[in-house]
């Protein structure tokens, strides 16, 4: 056991194992994944980076108290905070420059469902951006909406946001915004290449150890040749890599957003043999795909629908490169694609979430002949 770093711990919810070496966490976590998968540990390669510091995105909460982040106990008691040791250095700046300007401002009460500021959203990549999050029933958004435009002439961000969602809505992204200073694109580089992702959308939290994954399946997949399919392709990350392998790419992804920024990141990155796709991964059966197909699929925390797992197998893809950051519902699918004769040939860890019992998987898997 070792001393926390950060003041607030056990206290936010953000963290839960700050209290133990980070050298046992990751064997706690190469333990569980083995134990999860009935694989072998010294089978199973881990990858990690730095502790600390690491995250890109923080979603904080407007309180009576300032700005913070949720208890750990009590989700709708909030602990104000002044600085978050996983989050990276320019975003710890954001956070005091708002925790500066925004005081005794009408915060939202989570119990009576009033009041208009909800969250300051704070992003870093290679440009900077915060999108402040209103209650759209507020009577008061007017005024705030000036006190965001006041403060956007001093922020250092890049790019300043504000969105609404409902009084009932726990989100904090927003499909309704709009931008104050600007765009609401932000852009990092992975392997060379350039990648756009919208604000309101998804993107790695931590960009070191996504370029470190992205690297990965790009080696595992190097001797192999024909079409990649990229489900669940996000902004295009996995697949725009692997253009310099395949014959063809095709990025399939059901959030419009993100299609679109896949698109522009086709182009601004000169590729010729890819393209996106805005379809549901269920009616991945409409697609023509060339043989042979390869597929990295990368779905969100709830694993795979079952009926787009079935249109996945009916595919035949000769390899399957399975990204989770969900082991345990990995576990759950993994012997549906053993019954269809896929065999694991590799696995990896990658410590994605350092101080949390999270992990990211990637799971190589090739069909038997």
């Amino acid at each position: 056991m070792r001393e926390p770093k950060c003041p607030y711990f056990g206290k936010c919810g953000g963290c839960e194992t700050q209290h133990i070496e980070h050298e046992l966490q990751i064997r706690n976590k190469l333990r569980n994944v083995s134990a999860l998968l009935k694989i072998p540990e010294e089978k199973i390669e881990v990858f990690e980076g730095n502790e600390f510091n690491y995250r890109n995105r923080m979603d904080f909460v407007f309180n009576k108290y300032g700005i913070g982040l949720r208890e750990k106990k009590k989700w709708y008691r909030i602990v104000d905070v002044e600085s978050c040791a996983i989050s990276n250095e320019k975003l710890n700046k954001l956070l005091q420059e708002t925790r500066d300007f925004f005081r005794n401002i009408d915060y939202f009460d989570i119990d009576k469902r009033v009041g208009t500021f909800k969250y300051a959203v704070i992003r870093t990549a290679i440009d900077t951006c915060i999108t402040f999050i209103l209650n759209e029933d507020s009577g008061r958004k007017s005024e705030s909406i000036e006190k965001i435009r006041e403060f956007s002439r001093i922020s250092t961000a890049d790019n300043i946001i504000f969105g609404y969602v409902p009084a009932e809505n726990s989100d904090s992204i927003s499909n309704k915004f709009e931008v104050i200073k600007g765009n609401e694109l932000l852009h990092e580089n992975f392997l060379g290449k350039e990648f756009f992702f919208h604000s309101q959308g998804f993107f790695q939290n931590n960009p070191a150890m996504a370029g470190k994954m992205i690297d990965y399946v790009r080696k595992k997949l190097s001797s192999e040749k024909g079409h990649l399919l990229d489900l669940y392709g996000g902004v295009g990350t996995f697949g725009l890599c692997m253009d310099s392998v395949f014959e063809k790419v095709t990025i399939v992804e059901n959030a419009g957003m993100s299609v679109e920024c896949a698109k522009k990141n086709i182009e601004i990155n000169g590729i010729k043999n890819a393209e996106a796709i805005s379809i549901d991964a269920k009616k991945i059966d409409s697609v023509d795909f060339l043989n042979p197909l390869h597929v990295i699929a990368d779905p969100p925390r709830t694993g795979m629908d079952k009926v787009a797992l079935r249109r996945l197998l009916d595919l035949k893809a000769e390899t399957i490169i399975y990204v989770s950051c969900n082991p345990s519902q990995f576990a759950i699918e993994l012997p549906k694609f053993i019954k269809e004769d896929y065999k694991v040939e590799s696995i990896a860890l990658f410590d994605l979430f350092p101080q949390t019992n999270h992990v990211e998987i990637v799971v190589g898997m090739r069909k038997g002949h």
